[in-house]
């Protein structure tokens, strides 16, 4: 998956020298948590919304509201971003990016051309829109998760099966951390002949060496929401 295929494209920027009070009304006004900072052009920096609140005076300032007011008015974006932030290319995967983003405890990327040139935004949420997508779980696709050996030609074995049972895989995604020693865990997910699995897995259940972890759709009828 490359990051050119999910990330944001509509970006809204500001200018180095744009208060932090404009700043941050433009990302209430428009729902969002980062904004480019550019400067004659340039791709200058980023803003964040954790960067306005910690520009922001505390409550328990001695300042009045006025007096908070005019520091925030006066206060340039390019004093508080955060300056060459980390970036990507277009032609990233979207592991990668996701990659990054959990080593370095950030939620969102700059993404670049070839040229530099500011051409996408990347979030947390665009990525896991990415993931899902890729492991078909919203078409309501059978899940079944194997443990095999770790050798050679075993995902191929299953493949196989899957093939001759006329099943359509939509992922497959391999592990190793949560499986026994010297076995890998393989999750694959697929869109049964006639919606029949009954037979199917009967037959993986025969095979030797494999060993059926869970099986199922997941139930996304009545998935929790925040209240």
């Amino acid at each position: 998956m490359l990051i050119k295929d999910w990330m944001a494209t509509t970006i809204l920027t500001v200018d180095a020298n744009t208060s932090v009070m404009r700043a941050g009304r433009t990302m209430k006004d428009n729902n969002i948590r980062r904004l480019p900072v550019v400067s004659q052009g340039k791709l200058a920096g980023i803003i964040t919304d954790r960067d306005l609140k910690e520009a922001s005076p505390s409550s328990k300032t001695d300042m009045d509201m006025h007096e908070m007011y005019y520091l925030l008015s006066e206060m340039k974006v390019k004093d508080v971003m955060t300056a060459a932030p980390i970036r990507l290319s277009m032609d990233d995967t979207l592991e990668k990016a996701a990659l990054v983003m959990l080593n370095e405890k950030i939620s969102g990327l700059v993404i670049v051309d070839d040229e530099e040139n500011l051409v996408g935004l990347l979030s947390e949420s665009d990525v896991l829109r990415g993931f899902i997508h890729a492991t078909g779980i919203q078409d309501g696709a059978f899940q079944i998760v194997m443990d095999m050996s770790d050798v050679g030609g075993s995902v191929s074995q299953l493949i196989d099966v899957l093939r001759q049972n006329r099943a359509r895989v939509l992922s497959i995604l391999t592990s190793f951390d949560d499986a026994p020693a010297g076995s890998k865990r393989v999750s694959v997910r697929i869109m049964p002949y006639n919606g029949e699995v009954d037979d199917l897995v009967k037959e993986l259940e025969a095979m030797e060496g494999y060993s059926i972890v869970s099986q199922g759709i997941d139930d996304l009828k009545n998935l929790p929401r925040k209240q």
